[in-house]
């Protein structure tokens, strides 16, 4: 089983109250971790996310960049898919009708 079999999936408004919490108070990530039964490691990962987000982190891409991002893979993907259906319907139709395209 994946590492990721076992990730649960919180909802957007709660992590971002938990991330609000942590950048206005002067509590320890742990601490607020802590409070709401979740691990450390993933409030470091949205408080990060969301700085990356409000521009004062520059170590990664912000959530518009990545569903950009993923939006432009699942294009090229489909783009290609019918890049290689056209270049066979070419290449059948010129056989049938003994041109070379």
């Amino acid at each position: 089983m994946s590492k990721h079999a076992y990730v649960k999936a919180y909802p957007k408004e709660f992590r971002d109250k938990v991330v609000q919490l942590v950048q206005v108070s002067e509590r320890s990530l742990r601490e607020v971790a802590e409070e709401f039964g979740i691990s450390t490691d993933s409030v470091r990962r949205w408080v990060q996310q969301a700085e990356r987000d409000q521009g004062t982190r520059k170590d990664g891409v912000s959530s518009p960049e990545r569903e950009e991002l993923i939006r432009l893979r699942r294009e090229n993907r489909q783009l290609k898919m019918e890049r290689e259906i056209l270049s066979k319907a070419a290449a059948w139709f010129a056989r049938e009708t003994g041109s070379i395209p």
